[in-house]
């Protein structure tokens, strides 16, 4: 049987595009809709129905379906049909009225809104204002944090860093270098109560401090075996005997490209000098405030989760033998974290997202 399959390349008018652009860019549009709107503007521009589905993740079905529709309805053709059922008891102008109050506005006497509140002020129910939180995944309770750098390299640290990830040098050891200061050695002011069938682990509120230590750690990005060493103090005479040991334990034939932070201790006259009279070492430093990429810092969460956030410790030297224990222990089966995405990525992400708050309401 001959292929009747055939396609019209949709022409819109300037009011068109406009409408549509105007769906794709706004917060409150469904996302079914804005959806609709992105794969008719790309079919617009010419491009076959397999290659808009593969740009937008979808079908070459769901494309023609909705470039088929446009052609024969224009923007109403994008529109849901009229589905059966009860009809509905709140309007497009009320769900909108919902939506814009719940983006751009707060209550008197609060800093978000509650269903409670956004019903008395809306005049609608709990229920409602609740289906309509729901529909548009708003959660108005919830909050994030971000942080983005300011440093001036960032730029070039960021495609330094993820190239000794992705394309480590020959005849070189690369290890991602931290400390985890200030480890409170805490003890419960009563004995835990074990944990039974229906009951989890109890522990007192409160505790007894007996001191702190900190953990210099480096993690070797191509087998994941971690050099560390606890100290009572976190300066940089305490770094550079850190240093030593690294420099002790990787063979002298390799070079040491160490990645760390912008902290002070890094690079003070003292390690500075210790540095000059070792070639073998580079030192590759990570943006301002952004830690998330030195690998280290994940193999922090991990010791933190697995052996100190639940530890009990009856002195400082009980927390730094119990730390030592955990790095022999996982040292014994090792694997390397594998960084995935290119520098190149990694700045389209920081890029999208920077256009993303610029265009937020302040």
């Amino acid at each position: 049987m001959a292929n009747v399959y055939t396609r019209e390349v949709p022409k819109l008018s300037i009011g068109e595009a406009e409408e549509l652009n105007r769906w794709v860019r706004r917060r409150t549009t469904a996302q079914g809709l804005a959806f609709r709107a992105q794969i008719i503007l790309a079919c617009a521009k010419g491009v076959s129905d397999l290659k808009v589905a593969s740009q937008l993740n979808t079908t070459r079905e769901t494309v023609g379906k909705w470039r088929r529709r446009f052609l024969q309805a224009r923007c109403d053709g994008l529109l849901d049909d009229p589905r059966p059922g009860a009809p509905r008891q709140l309007g497009d102008e009320d769900v909108e009225r919902v939506i814009t109050m719940t983006l751009e506005s707060t209550p008197q006497d609060a800093t978000h809104w509650s269903t409670r509140s956004m019903a008395k002020a809306s005049g609608m129910s709990q229920s409602a204002v609740s289906r309509i939180w729901r529909a548009f995944a708003l959660q108005p309770h919830r909050t994030e944090t971000f942080k983005l750098s300011k440093d001036p390299f960032f730029i070039e640290k960021v495609r330094d860093v993820v190239g000794l990830y992705l394309a480590p040098p020959q005849r070189a050891a690369v290890f991602c270098v931290d400390e985890k200061s200030q480890i409170q050695a805490l003890d419960r002011t009563q004995p835990l109560l074990p944990m039974r069938p229906g009951q989890a682990e109890r522990r007192t509120h409160d505790y007894e401090r007996h001191g702190t230590t900190s953990l210099f750690a480096a993690l070797n990005t191509a087998t994941g075996k971690v050099i560390g060493k606890c100290y009572r103090r976190h300066r940089s005479s305490e770094f550079k005997k850190f240093l030593q040991l690294i420099d002790t334990n990787v063979p002298r034939d390799l070079d040491i490209h160490l990645i760390l932070d912008n902290y002070g201790t890094h690079k003070t006259a003292l390690i500075h000098n210790y540095l000059l009279s070792r070639p073998r070492f580079h030192l590759h430093f990570t943006p301002t405030s952004a830690s998330w990429l030195n690998l280290v810092e994940r193999w922090f969460g991990l010791i933190t989760e697995k052996r100190i956030r639940r530890g009990t410790f009856k002195s400082t030297a009980q927390l730094e033998e119990d730390i030592q224990q955990y790095l022999t222990t996982y040292n014994e089966d090792s694997k390397p974290f594998i960084w995935v995405k290119s520098a190149e990525e990694i700045l389209l992400s920081v890029k999208r997202y920077c256009e993303y708050i610029n265009d937020s309401p302040h």
